[in-house]
């Protein structure tokens, strides 16, 4: 099997490799780093197997696709740490966007900006663990069967709208698992900083007659100086917009 790489050098391996693995032979440094990979141009999950020649480029933080793949893992870390916290809480979307991350929530009480701190300090600990992620695929009928036990409406719409035969994933990290089409990073572990900037209310689908839900924004990096840089810009552009 031939991969080449993005500089057009090529490696050649005797049997499937997944993404990661790839990443790991090129260097130990770059398989800390890679977040997502693209192959044959396609966006795809660090633990995708690549089994015949193809074009593979291993992706980062400094990637804007592979930023989107460390922001979304720190979407579920935050999910994770809501449903330690308030597990009666339902679960909507938690996409990246272009600054960080949001999740949408349901909550059984009025959430608030004091309620955050203890959602961070969670999400420090979820860190801490350095939980695995892993990905598996089900049918249909069992992700609808799981988000029912789950109780989890929202997603067991969105799966129930599916075509069938469609490939449905979920990802798991320690107790948490949630369906959801990745990609992700590999370990919880490798989001070193991360800060919950504000909060909003959102209508489901963004249809005024759905229920109103909650949503956290948030940013994150590898990097704690990554963050305080951005902190810092952040409170600069407060600073000229009051100034006019």
């Amino acid at each position: 099997m031939k991969i080449t790489l993005k500089d057009g050098s090529v490696k050649e391996y005797e049997h499937s490799m997944s993404v990661i693995d790839i990443a790991k032979d090129l260097s130990e440094g770059l398989a800390r780093v890679a977040t997502s990979g693209r192959v044959n141009g396609e966006l795809v999950d660090l633990r995708t197997v690549v089994d015949s020649d193809s074009e593979v480029e291993i992706l980062t933080f400094d990637n804007e696709e592979g930023k989107g793949a460390f922001f979304h893992t720190t979407s579920h870390i935050m999910a994770q740490a809501i449903k330690r916290l308030y597990p009666e809480t339902k679960l909507a979307i938690g996409p990246s966007i272009e600054n960080g991350f949001y999740y949408d929530f349901e909550f059984s009480f009025p959430f608030a900006e004091e309620h955050l701190k203890a959602v961070e300090e969670e999400m420090r600990r979820i860190v801490k663990e350095n939980l695995s992620l892993s990905v598996r695929e089900v049918s249909k009928e069992d992700a609808l069967a799981y988000m029912a036990r789950q109780q989890e409406d929202y997603k067991e719409e969105m799966i129930r709208e599916l075509p069938d035969g469609e490939t449905i994933t979920f990802y798991q990290q320690g107790e948490y698992e949630e369906f959801c089409s990745g990609p992700h990073i590999t370990n919880t572990g490798n989001v070193k900083a991360f800060r919950l900037l504000s909060l909003a209310g959102a209508y489901w689908r963004g249809d005024e007659h759905n229920k109103m839900l909650t949503r956290i924004y948030g940013i994150s990096f590898p990097k704690a100086s990554m963050l305080d840089e951005y902190l810092f810009m952040l409170e600069e552009a407060k600073r000229r917009d009051h100034r006019k």
